[in-house]
């Protein structure tokens, strides 16, 4: 099989299957380009990316460009002459100018069932909208969020114990296998390009402070959809006594609505405690308080001596 010469995008860790499948299949990869080392951590410690990382262990030519609109970098990419550039999650737009450069375009793979969920975080949005399926689509990319002709989808399903955390590391690996068959695809020339239809779009809206608070006037299925979402990062939380206590791990305990006020402690529990929402019960597994590391849900109600009638804000 033709082996398309390549220039490889990204910087987090969902994207280095991708790089290693590359590597594997022995795909000429002329560079990877990925975001520029960033401080990080109490020391502020210059990290590399999980990408650069990938690419320091193969011996592959690396470039951090802090602006990729530049003419300096176009040129540098130009004279590699790439039959394509691969871009996942790579932390920047790209121009209509390095779009237009590669003999077969600029292909992305997403974590979405286009034109579902496009935007940065499609993983956290599926589970907190309690979907039921998600997926990887491979896509020509254009100057648009996500909008280009789309090449190929694989389905999984999004299980009842799925967090983001666990439905990040299926969906890195189906993207590997989904990039490595929109290659073979485009080299044979039997790759199809099916156009989105934007009427169908939604989008998966950056994460904010106010996204990760937990409303306990919503129905259980709700909050616990919004932890399994924002588990492992950027966690879901509530107040506690004037702190924040983030939540972890839950499961829905009665989706029958009861009688006390939303946020309340109803009852404790072998494994924790359980909460009052606007719609139902919802028990609380492993938390996570203020400044504290995590732990089981009984540790904290003894260790903070919590009874029924306790309130969360």
């Amino acid at each position: 099989m033709k082996k398309l010469r390549t220039v490889f995008m990204g910087t987090p860790d969902f994207a280095v299957p991708c790089l290693d499948m590359l590597v594997r299949e022995g795909y000429p990869i002329d560079a990877v380009i990925t975001q520029p080392d960033r401080p990080k951590g109490r020391g502020q410690k210059l990290m590399y990316s999980p990408v650069k990382v990938a690419a320091l262990n193969y011996n592959l030519s690396i470039i951090q460009p802090d602006n990729i609109k530049n003419d300096d970098f176009y040129n540098q990419i130009a004279a590699l002459t790439p039959d394509v550039i691969i871009v996942i999650a790579f932390g920047q737009f790209l121009p209509k100018r390095l779009l237009d450069l590669p003999r077969y375009g600029c292909i992305n793979v997403h974590a979405s069932l286009l034109p579902k969920y496009r935007g940065s975080a499609p993983i956290h949005w599926a589970i907190i909208n309690g979907e039921l399926m998600s997926g990887i689509t491979t896509m020509y990319m254009d100057v648009g969020m996500d909008t280009g002709d789309m090449i190929t989808k694989a389905e999984i399903p999004i299980l009842p114990a799925d967090t983001t955390g666990s439905l990040h590391d299926k969906l890195q690996n189906l993207g590997a296998e989904v990039l490595a068959g929109t290659l073979q695809q485009i080299a044979d020339g039997t790759a199809p390009r099916e156009p989105q239809n934007d009427a169908e779009a939604t989008y998966a809206q950056l994460l904010c402070r106010n996204t990760e608070r937990i409303d306990w006037h919503q129905p259980a299925v709700a909050i616990h959809n919004l932890i399994r979402g924002l588990n492992p990062w950027p966690g879901a939380y509530c107040k506690y006594q004037n702190k924040s206590l983030k939540i972890w791990q839950t499961r829905i305990y009665n989706e029958v609505a009861a009688c006390s006020q939303p946020g309340q402690v109803v009852q404790l529990t072998q494994e924790g405690l359980v909460v009052e929402t606007g719609k139902g019960t919802i028990e609380l597994l492993e938390v996570q308080p203020e400044s504290k590391r995590r732990m089981q849900a009984s540790n904290f109600v003894c260790g903070y001596s919590l009874t029924t009638g306790n309130m969360f804000e």
